[in-house]
């Protein structure tokens, strides 16, 4: 089984929707392996998101990302890396297909309530940066 990490943003906390992006996750067969509220500080966000480091809106999705608290969760299931993309949508709300998690919910192309990791590389560096392996074993 694969495993990928979601985070529910800042917008989608304040919003009071955690419970209802996790229900989609897990009515499309995904598992919940893990699961935690945290509050990112600026540096903490600029190293989770390092890889952006050259992109122009690497310094306010860093502000975005520590504004508030977040959570995250490791998902697990069959093809879960593309199966909870496709349930999160187009990184653009407005080009994301009906029933998305974006489309239903997010503002903009930043404040678009939900990350989800884009490769196998990415999801074990995401889950490693705010999960051990106790915290997620079964």
């Amino acid at each position: 089984m694969e495993k990928t990490l979601a985070i529910i943003k800042p917008d989608g906390v304040k919003k009071n929707i955690i419970g209802e992006i996790i229900s989609r996750f897990e009515k499309n067969g995904l598992m919940v392996s893990a699961i935690k509220k945290i509050t990112l500080s600026k540096e903490e966000a600029k190293d989770f998101y390092i890889v952006h480091e050259e992109r122009p809106f690497y310094e306010s999705l860093s502000d975005f990302m520590s504004e508030g608290p977040i959570v995250v969760v490791v998902l697990e299931g069959e093809n879960a890396i593309t199966k909870t993309r496709k349930i999160i949508g187009a990184t653009n709300p407005a080009d994301a297909d009906p029933s998305t998690i974006r489309r239903d919910f997010a503002e903009s192309i930043e404040r678009n309530i939900v990350h989800g990791s884009d490769s196998p590389e990415s999801a074990a560096f995401e889950i490693s940066y705010f999960f051990s392996e106790m915290e997620i074993r079964h």
